[in-house]
């Protein structure tokens, strides 16, 4: 996993979404990582680690376990109810 530090960074050069509440003319210590992704073999082991030891999880880290589904709310909906109607 890559990380980068910059100590002494000029707020004037943040992006604006990122000056947010902060004086100009101040400096930062900005820290960027890359966020590393799961392959299949290491999601099956933090899962099955979590089996074994559950707790209790916010939505936000069971979301974050799970990553990114690239599939909209109207899609879901849409196969759900076509797996339901298969049925009929």
């Amino acid at each position: 996993m890559n990380r980068i530090v910059r100590e002494h960074y000029p707020v004037e050069k943040l992006p604006e979404d990122l000056r947010e509440g902060l004086a100009v003319g101040q400096t930062v210590t900005i820290t960027v990582e890359e966020e590393a992704k799961l392959d299949a073999e290491s999601f099956d082991a933090k899962v099955a680690d979590i089996l074994s030891h559950p707790q209790p999880m916010t939505l936000r880290e069971i979301r974050a376990l799970v990553g990114p589904r690239n599939v909209t709310s109207e899609e879901a909906v849409t196969r759900i109810r076509a797996l339901r109607d298969e049925w009929d």
